[in-house]
Order: C-alpha cells, then sequence, then structure tokens
C-alpha cells in the first residue's frame, strides 16, 4: 500500500516569502545604486558631462588668416593670395582611410607625391584636424566631388586662398616662397597661431618677414551634426590679417637685369648709396616658385637640383667669387689713407713682378707691361704690377683692417635670410683656417683680389654704394616699410643700421673717384665702351679666375671649357655728382669685364637714371 507525502504549506509559504524578501532587497539595493549613479552625474559630474556634450554637438574651428601682401617701390603686387579649392580630409570621421583613397582615385587624379605628402601629415597632425590631400582643383574635379560626397564621410572641398607669385623666376630669389609647414617647423612655431595655416614662408622676404605677414589665427564655435557636419555658427571671433610688405625694388628694373644678362648666368645688385635700399638683385637664372607652393613633384624638384646651372643657388646672397680687380680702388684708398703711397708716385711694369730675393714672377695681364703707372693710371688700366707692390708695401694686415670698414669678410645684415660672409683673409685668419703661416706671395695676390678672398655680388654692391655716398655704410634692405592691409595706414619704416667710415683725408677718396671715372671715360679705360653722355660713371671692371694657370703657361680663352673661364666683374655708380645708384655685377664665366659685366651695369644704370633700357656696345678690354 502506497504512502501519500502530506505537502508542508506552511514551510513552502516561508521559503517563498524569504526568497520574494531577498529578491526585493538586492533589487532595492541595485535600484539605490543606480539612483546615486544618477545623482552623481547628474549632480557632481554635471559640469563635465556638459562640457563632453557640448563638444559632441559644438566644435571649435581655427580661422587662418589672410597672409599680407606683397609690392614693389610702384605698388606693382609681387606676391598675392589667389583663391582656389583644396581637397580636405578629417582622419577621425573616416572609417577605412586606404579603401577611400582609393574610391577618391576613381574621381579624380591623386598623384603618388601627393599620397605621400597626406600620409606624412596624417602623422604629424591631430586626427580631428582637417588635412589637404589635393590642392588646386578644378572645377571638374569639385564638381565630381560635389555630386559624390555623400559617399565620403569626413571629405570636405574647401576654399582657400593659395599664394602665388605673377613675376615668377624674376623676382624668386628675392621673395623666396611658402611651402607646406614640415615636421622641424612644427617643433618652433606657436601651433595655437598656425592652428588651420598649412604654409609658412621657406626663404627670402617670405621667410625673414614670415611673423609681420602671417597675422593671428581666429576662432569659430560651430553647431555639427552626427556626421560632423556643420549646421550653423554659434560664436566667431575675426582672424587678424598680415600685414603688407612694401619693397625698395623695382620691378621694372629686375625685369632689364634679368634680361640684360641674356644667356649667361650671374648676379647683379643696385643699391641705392643714400638709403642701402635694394633697387634690383637678379640671381639668373631663377626658378618658378610657384612650383613650390601646392608641393612640387619629385621628377620637378629633382630637374631643379640635377641642374648644372643651379637655378636654386642664390648667388648674390650665397656666391662667394673673388672680387678681382674690382678691388683695386679699395686698396688704393687703403694706400693713400695709411700713408703707403701718394696719387703721383710711379712705379714700373714690365709685365710681371718679382718679390726681392725670389725668382718667381708674378704676372700682368698685359703681358709686355704697362710702363710707368701712377695711382690713377693703375685703376684706369687696371695694372695688376702696381698693385702687387703696393700690396707687398702694404702688408696684409693693414689691406684687412681697412678693408673691413667696407663690410668685406663680413655679412652685411640684409633682410634675408642665407647670406654668407665671404673671406677677407689675414694671418690670424690662415692660421686658425688652415694653421698654416702666411706667405709673401700670398699678400701680392690678395692686392688684385684674387687667392683666398672672396666676396659675394651684395658685398661688392654695399661697398661700392658706401664709397659713393662719401663714407657710409649702410646694411642692404629690401623691404622699405610695412602697412595695414586694411587701411593702408603706414606701421614700420624699415630703417638701415648705418655706420660711418673712418676718412683721414677726403682728397684720397676725390682721387679714387677721379681714377675710377676713367676707368669709364679715359681713351684707355677698361670700361670705355659704355661711356655716357647724359651722366658720368665712375667704375672698375674685374676679372677673376677660377683655376690658376702654372709659371709657364698662358691663359687662352678660346682653349678653355665654359665653366672653366674667368668671371667677369664690375662695380659702378652714378651719376658721380650726386650718386643715385651703385651696381655690382659678376657674370659667371663670362670672361673680360670690360666686355661681358659693364654692359649689363650701363642697361640696369640707363633704366634707372633715363628710364630706358638702351643697349651698350661692348669692349675686348681685360680687368
Amino acid at each position: 500500500m502506497l504512502k501519500t507525502q502530506i505537502k508542508d504549506y506552511l514551510r513552502e509559504s516561508q521559503l517563498f516569502l524569504n526568497r520574494a524578501v531577498l529578491s526585493g532587497l538586492i533589487v532595492t539595493i541595485c535600484l539605490g545604486a543606480l539612483v546615486l549613479q544618477l545623482m552623481k552625474l547628474q549632480i557632481e559630474g554635471h559640469e563635465h558631462y556638459k562640457t563632453l556634450s557640448q563638444d559632441n554637438r559644438v566644435k571649435l574651428v581655427p580661422l587662418p588668416p589672410v597672409r599680407g601682401l606683397i609690392y614693389d617701390r610702384n605698388g606693382v603686387i609681387v606676391a598675392q593670395n589667389l583663391p582656389t579649392y583644396s581637397l580636405e580630409v578629417t582622419p577621425e570621421q573616416v572609417k577605412d582611410m586606404q579603401q577611400t583613397l582609393d574610391e577618391l582615385s576613381t574621381l579624380i587624379e591623386i598623384n603618388e607625391d601627393e599620397l605621400k605628402r597626406f600620409n606624412r601629415l596624417i602623422k604629424q597632425r591631430r586626427r580631428f584636424e582637417s588635412i589637404p590631400l589635393k590642392i588646386s582643383l578644378t572645377q571638374e574635379e569639385v564638381a565630381k566631388i560635389a555630386v559624390q560626397r555623400h559617399r565620403f564621410p569626413g571629405i570636405d572641398i574647401e576654399a582657400k586662398l593659395l599664394r602665388h607669385y605673377p613675376l615668377a623666376s624674376e623676382m624668386a630669389h628675392v621673395l623666396g616662397y611658402v611651402g607646406r609647414i614640415n615636421q622641424k617647423e612644427l617643433e618652433i612655431i606657436d601651433n595655437s597661431n598656425y592652428a588651420g595655416t598649412s604654409h609658412i614662408g621657406k626663404n627670402g622676404v617670405e621667410k625673414f618677414y614670415e611673423d609681420t605677414l602671417h597675422g593671428k589665427v581666429g576662432m569659430q564655435q560651430v553647431e555639427v551634426n552626427a556626421l560632423g557636419r556643420a549646421i550653423r555658427v554659434l560664436e566667431k571671433q575675426q582672424p587678424a590679417s598680415g600685414a603688407n610688405l612694401v619693397l625698395h625694388i623695382d620691378t621694372e628694373l629686375q625685369r632689364i637685369a634679368m634680361q640684360a644678362f641674356g644667356e649667361e648666368n650671374g648676379s647683379a645688385v643696385a643699391i641705392d648709396p643714400n638709403t642701402g635700399g635694394v633697387l634690383a638683385m637678379v640671381s639668373k637664372p631663377g626658378y618658378d616658385p610657384n612650383l613650390f607652393v601646392s608641393g612640387i613633384s619629385s621628377k620637378d624638384y629633382q630637374a631643379l637640383q640635377a641642374s648644372e646651372h643651379k637655378p636654386l643657388f642664390n648667388r648674390s646672397l650665397r656666391g662667394q667669387y673673388p672680387p678681382g680687380s674690382t678691388i683695386k680702388p679699395f686698396i688704393a684708398l687703403a694706400g693713400l689713407e695709411t700713408n703707403t703711397i701718394v696719387p703721383q708716385g710711379r712705379k714700373f711694369c714690365p709685365g710681371y713682378y718679382r718679390l726681392p730675393n725670389h725668382t718667381h714672377r708674378y704676372r700682368d695681364w698685359k703681358k709686355t707691361g704697362h710702363g710707368w703707372m701712377d695711382m690713377d693710371a693703375s685703376i684706369t688700366q687696371s695694372c695688376d704690377v702696381y698693385f702687387y707692390e703696393l700690396g707687398h708695401e702694404m702688408g696684409v694686415n693693414k689691406m684687412h683692417d681697412y678693408l673691413v670698414n667696407f663690410g668685406f669678410g663680413n655679412k652685411t645684415g640684409i633682410d634675408l635670410g642665407g647670406e654668407l660672409s665671404g673671406v677677407l683673409p689675414s694671418q690670424e685668419w690662415k692660421k686658425r683656417r688652415y694653421n698654416k703661416p702666411w706667405y709673401p706671395g700670398e699678400t701680392l695676390i690678395m692686392a688684385i683680389g684674387q687667392g683666398y678672398y672672396l666676396t659675394t655680388p651684395l658685398q661688392l654692391a654695399a661697398a661700392t654704394a658706401s664709397f659713393a655716398n662719401g663714407g657710409t655704410y649702410h646694411a642692404p634692405r629690401v623691404v622699405d616699410r610695412i602697412e595695414n592691409s586694411t587701411s593702408g595706414d603706414l606701421i614700420e619704416n624699415i630703417g638701415t643700421v648705418e655706420q660711418n667710415i673712418d676718412i683721414k683725408q677726403l682728397q684720397n677718396w676725390d682721387d679714387i673717384e677721379v681714377a675710377m671715372t676713367n676707368v669709364v671715360e679715359h681713351i684707355r679705360g677698361t670700361a670705355k665702351r659704355i661711356r655716357s653722355d647724359e651722366y658720368r660713371i665712375a667704375g672698375k671692371t674685374g676679372t677673376a679666375q677660377v683655376f690658376t694657370v702654372k709659371q709657364d703657361e698662358e691663359y687662352d680663352e678660346t682653349k678653355i671649357s665654359k665653366k672653366n673661364r674667368d668671371h667677369a666683374l664690375f662695380v659702378a655708380y652714378a651719376p658721380i655728382e650726386d650718386p643715385q645708384i651703385a651696381v655690382a655685377i659678376i657674370v659667371e664665366n663670362g670672361g673680360h669685364g670690360g666686355s661681358a659685366a659693364a654692359p649689363i651695369a650701363k642697361k640696369i644704370m640707363d633704366a634707372w637714371l633715363l628710364d630706358e633700357a638702351e643697349p651698350a656696345e661692348t669692349g675686348d678690354e681685360q680687368s
């Protein structure tokens, strides 16, 4: 017989009640914890999470300033900003960057250089910053992307102002150019002021006056939707545009100077001797700086780098050449001021010079010699032997100490970067540089501007200008003044550093000027073919050796390759009664100063003084 189990309803009711109470307690504790967390979020963390929420809804967008413009002395614009469209990518809004780039490449052409540059910028910038992928989109490319815009989150077309240089190669070495900010520059610039700015001055005026031209960044608060697209502007702080620059340079004179070189390479620098303002500064050949603004291709850059003509090399600032016979007026003046010579004193030139008790002959450019020469004739006909003997009598230290007053051996202090100082040798310099003694023969060749002696075209022009104005050395200046870009009001006049050269006897300077005038006006002057009937010129020709001719050899230009021929030089100022322009010309491998360099100077001076550019005849005189 089966036994029937009787249920204990009381015990089961108690067990259910206990379980219900426990469950209720757990639910109450959980609800309490949730309420406490909500209170913490709503009360204690209110400000923090409100800010986070605001950041999800509102974005701070930097407003880059408009870069200041650059004008020449006559108001001709030489650096401007042109509107263009660029393809911008915000990395944090792009899910698959490679896929996006591949699909964009099917719409528009994106070359390898642009991709490399973009990938480099991604590593340098923060993910929420907009990064340019392609600059200067065509209208057709803008249309293609605009139609397909919905397919590409994080991709935008931005209207921007792009730097443009209307005169291209003619002003390249003066203005420089702007280019994309690189990693090294990111480490030194004020990142907050360059937010939203992708370009910075790389060299020339653009780099030297970067702080003035750039301006101050602005900022705006923009409400965005879930896709990151702007809905409305909540608050806006306008950027401050960069200031405009007005140069001393005359672009028409610059053009004439560039064209005057023809097929030759070299440098021409023209300075106002009364102010130190640079009227023209040509380094030929030039290059197109516009290629660098939007990013030069590897092919184009390699072509510039590989060119035997070195178009990227600024000859005016960085070209270091022996001054040759252009230094002779300064050496003669040093001789007069140190009482080493008198103007009427004569020295005999048989076509060579020998140091006492030495057999080595230091040759004159005129093989048969000049005969008896005084100071005037030695400058007029560029007699080397006269200056060999003068150099020996004066000594290297006296020459060095006097020439340094004209800026030789030091940077001029021009408002452009990258200038080299040249070399003004001395006994101390050689000991420091080579740990070797100075030899008497080196004094002789220094006196005719050869040997270790090196100068830049800018140094020669500045020294000539300081002689023209009667002894005031002006540090050359390219920029004349800074103006407000909105009102045009003057902000600052760019002054120059002046230094007075000690003059022992003014008559000595007058005697040198007479000799330099005879270089152009005398029948035996080495630059007689550029004599002008409209104004009077004081000048000096020069020829600088590229390589040394051995004692038993003769220099024959017809048997020497173009790249090994002598450099041609000429320095001058005019009109001599009231100098308004001083010039220094060097024609690389041009041969003789009188035939290659002097005519270029004449065209420049004609253009400045007569407002025209008349062709000058050429001669065949040495030095």
